[in-house]
């Protein structure tokens, strides 16, 4: 077998696009081939169903190799990525005994978080105790008042215990511009501070000190496309305001750390990474870095699982967002990946939900052997197709932040923010007409789950060091696309109400049966008791089990056609004791609505709304 040259399906003749296109169309019997299947992307291009060779001819993404400038397909010629947990340090000691501990469970990144007040020589020596500098990736988050003591610190600390500081590696998160992004405060002296910042680190070589935070933007609710132009600005400004007061523009370079979200458009998310490493490499190329080597020009990549996609109900699905955001990034081959445990949106995780969002890495790395593969998407129509198409929208919104005065001036007038506010908006929109799903929530809720309970704490999506100041610009808001699904429903819960819904389903089978499991879906959404049936003989049967259940809704569950005739019965034979819903959108619904039957769900209700109306009317409050 190893001998034969001949290609595979050599036996099929070659098929043109013509020929695909001639046959498509005719499949589509007259429907306009963009309006069904070209995919309008939310981040400004369109996708078309198929792709072919012709497609991707001519692309500077197909002729880069790993390791190599620009750096499409990876910063290295191997993809063993660092597997991250974060600890969020309020004693430093048992910090240290929790890192050791990860230490042999396959974490091989660890990253620690604790208050600008806690930063001293005698705290970092407990928290760093018994573990090898020059063998694990070490990330410090503390206040950015704090970061240039702290740097300080840590220098003293490994020259103390001796370690080759040249073997050292990992990052201080200094981030220039997180005061106007979450606090709403300006940072007009954050290039004095740089600069302190990057002369503290000069004994550190291998230490990236200033952070990227696109995340902030992914987590806010922002388009792929604007968490990496925006990023690409960020990162600018940083080479642009220190390069300004006279330090080397490669110097500076090495010292970024790009920490992107990594959402749930699974495809979408592996070109932006391989999108992101080759517009940083031109940016950083372009102000001609005194090195003779390109290595200033590598964008280093942490990757952490998406907040914005989390959902307090039916929580165990995270489990299955995370999992396939981390493949998302492993593909694309960035440095190292946070996974965030299931259950961080209601508690401080558990010991338990740590275990498995470690696993998540270990099992893509050890069963499924994505460290062994560079770029395993490189040469794919679809992904190549994609990461060129995302370049260019991302670049057209660099260019646009450049020419307006650099990203800091976009933060300063709330243009950044605003903007992914506005992109949160038109997604939280999406999630609530279910164009965006959040299994669980918004979709096939679990009828009987209660949540009130388990909400033991309300995480800070940032960790704050208490140096709060008055809030004097826009903010981005960290609410997640589930928030007000989940609030409706813990509405419900805290009320001590427990609404009844109840389907009336009479008539044709399949279509009673497809419109109850509709409906059923839709009220449970917001927490009601569902009480579906079988089917009614009439409609005055199905009233009375509906007031014999002290139903607060009842819902009619028909064919179109028999709305016709069984909707206004049922709602005269209901007389304003419980409100009255059709499920669907019949022909004679104007009809229905001059008769006073107003209540209508179907596929293109906005379920959040309609079920804001209903709470109204149920009187559901607090």
């Amino acid at each position: 077998m190893a001998d034969l040259k001949e290609k595979l399906f050599s036996e099929f003749p070659p098929i043109s696009t013509e020929e695909w296109m001639t046959k498509i169309t005719a499949d589509l019997k007259g429907a306009p081939f963009e309006k069904k299947l070209v995919w309008k992307t939310s981040e400004g291009f369109s996708v078309n169903p198929f792709y072919r060779t012709e497609d991707i001819e001519g692309m500077k993404t197909i002729a880069s190799l790993p390791g190599e400038f620009p750096y499409i397909r990876g910063t290295k010629k191997n993809n063993d990525w660092k597997i991250r947990q974060n600890i969020d340090v309020t004693d430093f000691k048992t910090a240290n005994k929790k890192a050791l501990g990860l230490l042999q469970k396959g974490i091989t990144s660890l990253g620690f978080h604790f208050k600008g007040d806690d930063v001293n020589p005698e705290n970092i020596e407990t928290l760093l105790n018994g573990i090898s500098p020059e063998n694990v990736e070490l990330n410090f988050k503390t206040c950015n008042l704090k970061t240039e003591t702290l740097i300080t610190i840590l220098g003293d600390y490994l020259k103390k215990t001796g370690a080759d500081l040249d073997h050292c590696f990992g990052s201080v998160n200094y981030n220039p511009f997180k005061k106007p992004l979450v606090k709403g405060q300006t940072a007009d002296h954050w290039i004095e501070q740089a600069a302190n910042v990057l002369r503290a680190s000069e004994d550190l070589p291998r230490y990236k000190v200033f952070a990227v935070d696109a995340c902030l933007l992914s987590d806010a609710g922002a388009y792929i496309s604007q968490e990496l132009g925006y990023a690409l600005a960020w990162g600018n400004e940083i080479i642009a305001g220190l390069s300004d007061a006279g330090f080397p523009v490669d110097a500076i370079a090495r010292k970024i750390k790009f920490n992107f979200g990594i959402g749930a458009n699974y495809f979408m998310e592996i070109a932006k990474f391989r999108a992101a490493r080759w517009l940083w490499a031109e940016i950083v190329a372009a102000y001609n870095p005194g090195s003779t080597c390109r290595c200033a020009c590598k964008m280093n990549a942490h990757a952490q699982t998406s907040w914005w996609n989390q959902t307090l109900y039916d929580a165990h699905v995270n489990l299955l967002r995370t999992q396939t955001e981390a493949m998302s990034a492993a593909i694309a081959g960035v440095d190292s990946i946070a996974v965030s445990p299931f259950d961080e949106t209601y508690q401080t995780p558990e010991e338990f939900s740590e275990r498995i969002a470690r696993n998540q890495q270990l099992l893509l790395k050890e069963e499924c052997h994505l460290d062994k593969v560079v770029d395993p998407s490189a040469g794919s129509y679809y992904i190549e197709v994609l990461t060129a198409s995302l370049a260019e929208v991302a670049w057209k919104l660099f260019l646009e932040t450049e020419d307006k005065g650099g990203f800091y001036a976009l933060t300063k007038t709330g243009e950044v923010q605003n903007a992914v506010k506005a992109s949160s908006t038109a997604r939280k929109k999406a999630v609530a007409t279910r164009r965006e799903i959040l299994l669980g929530t918004n979709q096939y809720p679990n009828f009987t789950e209660t949540a009130a309970a388990k909400l033991t704490c309300f995480p800070e999506h940032e960790h704050e060091c208490g140096c709060e100041k008055e809030t004097v610009l826009p903010r981005l808001d960290f609410s997640r696309g589930a928030s007000e699904f989940e609030a409706l429903r813990l509405r419900v819960e805290k009320s001590g109400k427990s609404p009844k819904v109840f389907m009336l389903t009479i008539g044709n089978l399949a279509m009673r049966l497809a419109r109850s499991q509709f409906s059923s879906n839709f009220f449970a959404c917001a927490g009601y008791k569902i009480i579906d049936n079988l089917g009614f003989d009439t409609v005055e049967a199905g009233i009375d089990a509906a007031m014999k259940a002290e139903a607060d809704v009842v819902v009619l569950c028909s064919s179109d056609e028999e709305y016709a005739e069984l909707a206004l019965p049922a709602y005269q034979a209901l007389g304003g004791r419980a409100e009255f819903v059709i499920a669907g959108a019949p022909a004679c619904s104007d009809e229905l609505k001059a008769q006073g039957i107003n209540n209508f769900v179907n596929v293109k209700s906005n379920v959040l709304e309609t079920l804001k109306a209903f709470h109204a009317k149920l009187r559901i409050e607090l």
